[in-house]
């Protein structure tokens, strides 16, 4: 079953109602791992636009279906006039929480200061995708994008959450956008707190208010949602889901484009020999991770970084082979002594990086610790906060350093790819250089012919595998709890989408 089908069979499962429905106030609690970052988290920085846009805040001009499929969602359309220039028509009667009318040069003094490095607003990761020359008003309804260089992924780029239409701030509406719920309140790291707009345009939304409330430890989330003191729980920890729903919660899961990978350090210590990379990635038993680590949810061992049944994926099967593993260390001038693989004299050792937000991080560490060891290398684990275990690979100060993310936020892999491994990624800790990497990523960019696309990637992930730039693990099913009698929701494959006008609660 491929990952289309396994998203469009995934279903919510529950049992006898036994806790409580907690909104009885009309105030639906959500918690996830994550805070705000400011009084009034500006959609268009850094990753905001994420919680803005799970919470039915902001809506953006393109969006990304279930079937991982772009379609028009503020847009009315999108036409390319020529390599480097798209004209976007908004849709008729579209209305800012003020009530004033969402109009082309609203979207362009939106969009504008992304681009400006001397304004708050300013987003370097989302200026670089875009590329922009220019935006001009053609009517009142139609934009037209002028981009620097030919950008075959710019419609895509348009359903970035940090890409929020929004209207002029005030203290009333401090986030003026136009989508189901209405911004309210933030405290930093604390809560998100946002209200029904009674006059979207869709229709009146299922609940008075939603509160996200962040618990970084994932258990201490489940003992919340237990103690009746939030409705639901973004990534419930996996290897409690199938006991959580005996109590009557109800559970949701479904396949996601989040693959849990090891960025390696490319620039020194042992990970820098591209031999000594693939070595470590045969060591590794995916599948026995994800039926230790994922009970209950599921995940599928990754060979490659999108997964299996998407337009972008290659073919590429996961490989385990601790034989083929420990020729590859010989073939790189190891050599075993009463057990252990020595390099140059010394142990050869790997220090694993990972962060403990997510309930699956740790264990996985712990497992590659234990296959790795297996095989005569020795391996340790340090587990810190996710800012300071990016630096320490930066630093050079870990060998790889096991994360977790979405590979297809914007449905197209791309700018996902060019951060994590073009030469100058701006997440590209590990410092990975490739000269062919470099240039079959700005290729790909210039070529509009989906077939050549395709190829472009199924080649960039052959290198992948091939020098071991990056180590995927496995790509996970989202496991997600609430309360008995949550309808109009389901997991989405970006997870950059929860709540819509027509979530709710029924009896």
């Amino acid at each position: 079953m491929n990952f289309l089908t396994r998203i469009s069979a995934a279903a919510a499962i529950a049992l006898a109602s036994v806790l409580p429905a907690v909104a009885q106030d009309g105030t639906f609690r959500i918690s996830v791992t994550f805070g705000p970052n400011a009084e009034v988290p500006d959609p268009r920085v850094g990753y905001n636009g994420w919680m803005s846009n799970q919470t039915g805040v902001t809506e953006t001009l393109m969006g990304v279906d279930y079937d991982l499929d772009l379609y028009p969602r503020l847009a009315e359309g999108i036409e390319q006039l020529s390599d480097t220039t798209w004209r976007v028509t908004l849709r008729e009667g579209l209305t800012f929480h003020d009530g004033t009318p969402v109009t082309a040069q609203a979207v362009i003094d939106a969009i504008t200061p992304i681009s400006q490095e001397d304004h708050p607003a300013h987003n370097a990761r989302v200026a670089r995708v875009l590329d922009l020359a220019g935006m001009s008003a053609d009517s009142d309804r139609a934009i037209v994008f002028e981009t620097n260089t030919p950008n075959a992924a710019f419609p895509w780029s348009l359903s970035d959450p940090a890409l929020a239409v929004l209207g002029t701030a005030s203290e009333a509406f401090p986030i003026n956008a136009t989508g189901p719920y209405i911004f309210r309140e933030a405290i930093v790291d604390q809560l998100y707190r946002v209200e029904a707009n009674q006059n979207y345009r869709l229709g009146t939304p299922g609940f008075e208010h939603v509160e996200v409330v962040a618990s970084p430890d994932p258990a201490a989330a489940a003992l919340a949602f237990e103690a009746g003191e939030v409705d639901m729980v973004i990534n419930y920890p996996e290897t409690d889901f199938e006991r959580i729903q005996e109590t009557g919660a109800l559970g949701f899961t479904a396949p996601t484009a989040r693959l849990y990978f090891y960025s390696v350090n490319a620039k020194s210590g042992p990970m820098a020999n591209p031999l000594i990379r693939r070595a470590v990635s045969m060591a590794i038993d995916r599948k026995g991770i994800v039926d230790a680590v994922l009970s209950g949810v599921g995940g599928v061992p990754a060979g490659t970084v999108v997964p299996a049944g998407t337009k972008w994926a290659a073919d590429i099967d996961p490989v385990y082979d601790p034989a083929a593993a420990q020729a590859l260390l010989a073939e790189a001038g190891a050599v075993k002594e009463g057990g252990r693989w020595m390099l140059d004299g010394a142990p050869l050792e790997i220090e694993i990086l990972t962060y403990s937000s997510r309930a699956a991080l740790p264990p996985t560490a712990e497992l590659t610790q234990a296959f790795l060891q297996q095989i005569g290398i020795s391996a340790s684990i340090s587990v810190g906060e996710y800012g300071a275990s990016n630096d320490a690979l930066a630093a050079g100060e870990g060998d790889i350093f096991l994360q977790a993310w979405v590979m297809l936020p914007q449905g197209e892999p791309g700018s996902i790819l060019g951060f994590l491994l073009d030469s100058k990624g701006g997440s590209n800790a590990g410092h990975y250089s490739n000269p062919e990497m470099d240039r079959l990523l700005a290729q790909v960019r210039m070529t509009f012919d989906l077939a050549k696309r395709k190829a472009i990637y199924e080649r960039i992930q052959q290198i992948i595998a091939q020098d071991g730039a990056l180590i995927p693990v496995f790509h996970v099913s989202q496991a997600n709890v609430s309360v008995a009698g949550l309808t109009g929701y389901a997991v989405h494959p970006t997870e950059t989408y929860w709540l819509t006008h027509e979530t709710a609660l029924t009896e």
